[in-house]
């Protein structure tokens, strides 16, 4: 019997625009499924977060993913900026909670380094290289790409190509533990 495809979504959380990407993983194969992008607008954060929860709602019952990858906020040099972010990221894990998803969580670094080989990789690379390992007929916008990486990224070393031990482990509050 054939080993059925792990449905993967990769999210790049923002707070005026969320990317997001889901690939297929069969095997040692990736298949891109779709990507794009959730759009804020507005001043208003509660309501931009409502935005980033709906819309990652959406994509999730519509693409029905078994597995989400989430890039982890990085410390910036504006602090109000950094909170900000991370209030967005939380979002996003909230919507896979929501759904009863587990939550892999991979920083920029290692990201960049599972999809280029270069962790200091420029966005304009890693563009490039998720077109080719999806074998995409251009490039994908600068978020959607990053949250294709995302989940890329997972696939090699998460719960997915790298086959990382999962037997034992539950989902708890969204966490493999």
């Amino acid at each position: 019997m054939a080993e059925p495809a792990v449905r993967i979504l990769g999210i790049d959380p923002g707070l005026r625009i969320t990317g997001f990407g889901v690939i297929d993983m069969l095997g040692g194969q990736l298949r891109y499924v779709t990507s794009g992008c959730v759009k804020t607008s507005g001043d208003e954060l509660p309501v931009r977060l409502k935005t980033i929860l709906e819309g990652l709602a959406e994509v999730i019952a519509a693409n029905r993913p078994g597995q989400v990858a989430v890039e982890k906020v990085f410390v910036n040099v504006n602090p109000q900026s950094t909170l900000l972010l991370g209030q967005a990221r939380g979002t996003a894990i909230c919507a896979a909670v929501l759904a009863g998803l587990a939550v892999a969580e991979y920083t920029a670094l290692q990201v960049k380094q599972a999809v280029v080989g270069n962790g200091h990789a420029r966005k304009q690379q890693v563009q490039a290289m998720v077109r080719r390992l999806l074998r995409l007929p251009g490039d994908p916008s600068p978020d959607a790409a990053d949250a294709l990486a995302c989940a890329i990224c997972h696939a090699h070393g998460g719960q997915g190509l790298g086959a990382l031990p999962t037997s034992g482990y539950r989902v708890r509050k969204g966490r493999l533990v």
